[in-house]
């Protein structure tokens, strides 16, 4: 037999690729069989890859019947470099669309990571609006940090690890800008837009991707005895559902699942902790802690990505009523959670169902009532497209005061001109009653239409009776005061608008960065964190940073309301719109300038009127009580008077009408509104930042303000107050062997001792041995000499001068030191935490203001507590406490009527969430602040908080007084339309009027100036 060699001539069609090798290492099963078939190129066999080759008499190979295996180099051909078979390149077998082998679904070959094909790039499949694969919704790709793709920029919006979206359903294929857009949009009010804002927006600034599903799951999981009994878990709740603050909407959503659970039983919100939290109880019988963990996160996945949080500002808004038919309206639709306006903000703020609506449809919705809904940008409070003008109708003024002139020619005309010509004086009554009445008759429509009734629509009744009986006077002289009140009260309302934008345009809209060795000018918005930025004198700050390089005095009065200077060096923070006085600095950049503490600040001041006040939430229940009455009782009156015969019937309808008038609640609308704006907007001026008209009105009637010690009252590092020396011992030398002694510790104490030292230009000498004593205090060996410095405790007896020193000093509050060198007392040191400056003033202030009655809580023992106490003027101190403890008492004292407390947003978050009202100070370096308080102060100081009373009570008073205003002419009006005592015309002015006065009795906080202490 002779064997046969693979070469030019060999006729075999190798199926293969021509880099594999037959031989050794060849994985391929070469089991021949009795087939006598001759492969050949002609061969139609279908060559499946598990099929081996069957050697036989009539096979070219030359080898016998008798089966002969080629699994290695001695009983095989090796298909090699000698080879001499004759693979033709031509011929090679390529399995692609055209194979006809049978290739078995187990094991077929996958595309994937471990694929060694080389795939041309034009051929390569690309998913999208061609693709013909069926991809099931469960298992559709989805594009995040995952996601191999190559999104070209040039093509619309990049889905890739920076995207933001959590699901590309069909609802979210356009990107909508709203609450969850993270773009920045900061473009100057003065210039026009040259496009819109969608995927081809440029420079917007993305904040680095936050992996939610990843938080949740990382998120703590706290446990603790509940107490109605059982057990309750809580974790955070912005964790959870991204976004969410209160028990409404999204919240009640997920409530509603996690209590069909079984084993869970009631689920609710705690805000006793720095942030708000789901507490949820169960029964550890019926649902384990893994379990119920496993169902928080998938539920809470779920709720977040089905309902969704939007903001927009609303464009064309005349009245409060038209945010109460866009909520009523809104309120109807299918899948909106919440919807809520807030009229002097101009926002709209809506939870809703993805599954059941989306943002297309509910700005169609809104829309169809006649305004127009614009993506409100960071770190502004007013619209782009209103160009300073207001967000209300344009024409709106203009049209109004054209109907005043016809009304007023049309007077003369009729009484002095051409006295009997009645005709051509109706005509121009009409005339002026269709220029004025034209904003109020559309929203009446709106309101008709969405099954309402509301202010306008009661005007626009009345004087379309008027109009009915003749009296187009009355008709026309009751839509132009109307139609103007409205337009005079927007334009206020703008004012304290602008008062807050005023904020963010101290920020500067271009940076000089640093390149290497050159300094670009850059936009803001395209600045990115750890770049360099120069600073000059004179500057105002670009964006938040750190300083690197150089030392200045910052005026930092556009966050913190202080005018006097800061002296600022390397590693402090400078915020965005503070004034560079003197150096030039070098500062790396930490936010975004959508991200800054000026752009949080006007964010959180221009949504603030959201959260509405008793004051308010009661105005507008009455309005939507009283409304419906009186359109029952105006015809009611009219048809009682001409029926019982005391009034013709023109004359009874025209009084009916005049109830219309008297009793429309138009000045009980803006009451509470323009108050709230307005003193929010005074309060960030002047550095304190109220998140909310009802903190507002809160902080305005509380009698009780509870402090914490540490960082609030004191200063918050402690700090030598007094010496007391042995006979003998001079200052130098005990506060030498103090200083020596504690020079290895890292105890606070021990940094006051040797801050002292160095400021008494002693310089303590390193001591050979030094060991510490838990508790108690330090002993240490220095130039052969052992120094004790500690507490009583540390010394088995003393004497009776440096007891009676203890005693003393302990007594006023103060921590001792005792210092004992060898066999002999030196002295005793008295440490302190120092009283801030100012606190003295501001409880005295307080106090002058009506606070009755002041609480000091404090971790310290009870000795120390009540000596400052007595020391600065407080009332109450408790103390010692741990901060669950303090938490609790804060309830107790809110139940009592309601307290404030006073902290500096970090450990004493679960305090100030317990309050009625929490105030933080510091705000400029504690997000913790930020967020957990009602109110900041952004100073780390006292001096702002008595400014934040008084403007708080004075805006409860300004409230209180429109209320009465708005109730008390109305009353007065509606008593005497029925007794017949006013005109039509004349109800029309008085109640107009008294419209305006409860505006620019609000609006008049914008200009409040402090009485108590120092104006700020």
């Amino acid at each position: 037999m002779s064997k046969h060699e693979h070469g030019p001539d060999c006729k075999h069609d190798h199926a293969h690729e021509s880099e594999h090798i037959h031989g050794s290492d060849c994985d391929h099963d070469h089991d021949h069989h009795t087939d006598e078939h001759v492969h050949s190129p002609e061969c139609e066999h279908d060559h499946k890859h598990e099929s081996a080759h069957v050697h036989n008499d009539s096979c070219e190979h030359g080898v016998s019947v008798s089966v002969k295996v080629h699994d290695s180099e001695e009983n095989g051909h090796v298909h090699g470099a000698d080879c001499k078979h004759d693979h033709e390149p031509a011929k090679a077998h390529v399995h692609g669309a055209d194979c006809k082998h049978e290739h078995e679904p187990a094991k077929a070959h996958v595309h994937g990571a471990d694929c060694k094909h080389e795939h041309e790039p034009v051929k390569a499949h690309v998913h999208g609006a061609d693709c013909k694969h069926d991809h099931e919704p469960a298992k559709a790709h989805v594009h995040g940090a995952d996601c191999k793709h190559d999104h070209e920029p040039a093509k619309a919006h990049v889905h890739g690890a920076d995207c933001k979206h959590d699901d590309h359903s069909v609802q979210a294929d356009v990107h909508v800008h709203g609450a969850e857009c993270s773009h920045d949009h900061d473009h100057d009010h003065e210039h026009e837009h040259e496009h819109e804002h969608g995927h081809g927006c440029g420079g917007h600034q993305h904040p680095a991707p936050v992996n939610t599903e990843k938080r949740r799951k990382e998120a703590v999981l706290r446990t603790r005895p509940s107490e109605q009994g059982g057990n309750a878990c809580q974790v955070e709740l912005e964790v959870v559902i991204p976004g969410e603050t209160d028990e409404f909407g999204r919240f009640e959503q997920l409530e509603r699942i996690l209590e069909s659970v079984v084993g869970v039983g009631e689920v609710h919100i705690r805000r006793d902790d720095s942030k708000p939290e789901i507490c949820i109880h169960y029964d550890e019988t019926k649902i384990s802690l893994e379990s119920l963990r496993a169902a928080i996160d998938s539920h809470g996945s779920a709720v977040s990505k089905r309902y969704l949080q939007t903001t927009w500002f609303v464009r064309g808004m005349d009245s409060a009523q038209c945010g109460y038919l866009i909520e009523h309206s809104l309120s109807r639709m299918s899948g909106i959670l919440t919807a809520n306006v807030a009229y002097a903000a101009e926002r709209l703020v809506v939870e809703y169902d993805r599954e059941l609506t989306n943002p297309k449809t509910i700005d169609k919705r809104v829309h169809a009532l006649g305004y127009e809904l614009e993506e409100p940008e960071k770190g502004h409070a007013c619209s782009f497209h209103a160009h300073g003008g207001g967000l209300a109708p344009k024409l709106q003024m203009t049209l109004s005061i054209v109907g005043g002139v016809l009304l007023a020619f049309g007077f003369l005309y009729q009484h002095v001109i051409s006295p009997g010509d009645t005709t051509i004086g109706q005509f121009i009554f009409f005339a002026a009653m269709v220029c004025a009445g034209l904003f109020p008759a559309r929203a009446a429509l709106n309101s008709v239409k969405s099954g309402i009734a509301d202010i306008e629509t009661l005007m626009v009744l009345a004087a379309i009776g008027a109009g009915c009986l003749g009296a187009f006077f009355e008709g026309a002289f009751l839509l132009f005061l109307f139609s103007l009140g409205h337009a005079l009260e927007h334009r206020a309302m703008d004012q304290a608008r602008h008062a807050v934008e005023a904020l963010g345009k101290l920020r500067p809209n271009k940076a000089f960065i640093k390149q290497g060795p050159d300094i670009i000018e850059l936009d803001v918005q395209t600045v990115k964190r750890g770049d360099i930025m120069i600073v000059r004198p004179g500057d105002r700050v670009p964006l938040d940073g750190m300083i690197l390089v150089g030392s200045s005095m910052l005026d930092q009065a556009t966050i913190t309301g202080e005018s006097v200077p800061v002296s600022r060096g390397p590693g402090d923070d400078v915020f965005a719109g503070t004034i560079n006085t003197n150096g030039t600095l070098e500062v790396e950049v930490k936010k975004l300038s959508s991200e800054s503490m000026l752009a949080k600040i006007v964010d959180m001041v221009s949504e603030a009127e959201a959260q509405k006040g008793a004051s308010q939430k009661f105005a507008q229940r009455l309005e939507k009580t009283f409304v419906p009455i009186i359109l029952v009782a105006a015809p009611s009156l009219s048809l009682a008077l001409y029926f019982i015969g005391h009034e013709t019937l023109t004359a009874s309808v025209l009084r009916g009408i005049s109830l219309l008038v008297a009793a429309s609640p138009c000045a009980l609308a803006i009451a509470t509104p323009a108050a709230v704006l307005s003193a929010v907007a005074r309060a960030a001026k002047g550095g304190v930042l109220i998140k909310g008209g009802v903190h507002l009105e809160t902080l305005g009637r509380v009698d009780a303000i509870a402090f914490d010690k540490t960082g609030t009252l004191t200063i918050g590092k402690p700090s030598v107050v007094a010496l007391r020396l042995e006979p003998g011992v001079t200052e130098n030398e005990l506060i030498s062997a103090a200083s020596s002694a504690e020079s290895h510790s890292s105890h606070p104490l021990a940094h006051a001792i040797i801050d002292n030292a160095k400021a008494l230009g002693i310089k303590p000498v390193s001591p050979e041995r030094s060991d510490a004593a838990h508790g108690q205090g330090v002993k240490a060996t220095v130039n052969g000499r052992t120094i004790w410095a500690g507490n009583s405790s540390m010394f088995a007896s003393l004497s009776d001068s440096i007891a009676s020193s203890v005693s003393e000093l302990e007594g006023d509050g103060k921590t001792v030191v005792i210092i004992s060198e060898d066999d002999r007392f030196l002295g005793v040191i008295g440490i302190a935490d120092t009283v801030r400056s100012e606190t003295i003033r501001v409880l005295r202030a307080l106090k002058d203001l009506g606070i009755v009655r002041s609480v000091m809580l404090s971790g310290d023992n009870q000795t120390v507590a009540r000596a400052i106490a007595s020391q600065i003027g407080i009332d109450e101190a408790r103390a010692p406490l741990m901060p669950d403890a303090k938490a609790k008492i804060l309830r107790s004292l809110a139940n009592e009527g309601g307290v404030a407390m006073v902290g500096d947003g970090v450990n004493d978050a679960p305090a100030l969430a317990a309050a009625s009202v929490g105030i933080a100070m510091g705000g400029t370096g504690s997000d913790v602040a930020l967020e957990t308080a009602d109110l900041v102060l952004m100073s780390n100081g006292l001096e702002q908080l008595p400014f934040a009373v008084e403007l708080a009570r004075e805006a409860t008073r300004k409230i209180n007084q429109n209320l009465v205003i708005a109730l008390g002419v109305s009353s007065v009006l509606v008593v005497a339309t029925v007794c017949g005592w006013v005109q039509i015309s004349q109800a029309v002015i008085l109640h107009e009027g008294s419209t305006l006065i409860v505006l620019f009795n609000g609006l008049s906080l914008i200009r409040f100036k402090q009485k108590s202490m120092k104006p700020v």
